[in-house]
């Protein structure tokens, strides 16, 4: 493995992770390709899972108060999609 390779972007990890699942679902690589292939998909994987985890840590952290505790708060999204969907269902959850 490559040390000194620039770090990629996770969109462009995940990009070259769905290629490589894409190859392997054909089934028509020789199995040493496919090996070769899959472990680099194993490693794309972590190295999203990874990026995935920081990301939230540095939401957790972001997200905390004043005594550090954390704090829920809605998705600005959601707000948005709850004017689309019927509050009888949103109910239905809590």
């Amino acid at each position: 493995m490559k040390d000194h390779e620039p770090q990629k972007s996770f969109e462009t990890s995940l990009e070259a992770l769905e290629e490589i699942v894409h190859k392997l679902e054909q089934g028509d690589l020789p199995l040493e390709e496919s090996l070769g292939l899959f472990e680099q998909g194993i490693r794309l994987s972590r190295e999203c899972q990874e990026r995935l985890s920081q990301a939230e840590r540095r939401i957790e952290i972001l997200l905390r108060d004043q005594q550090g505790r954390p704090t829920v708060a809605p998705f600005e999204g959601d707000k948005q999609l709850g004017a689309e969907v019927d509050t009888e269902q949103d109910e239905s959850v809590f």
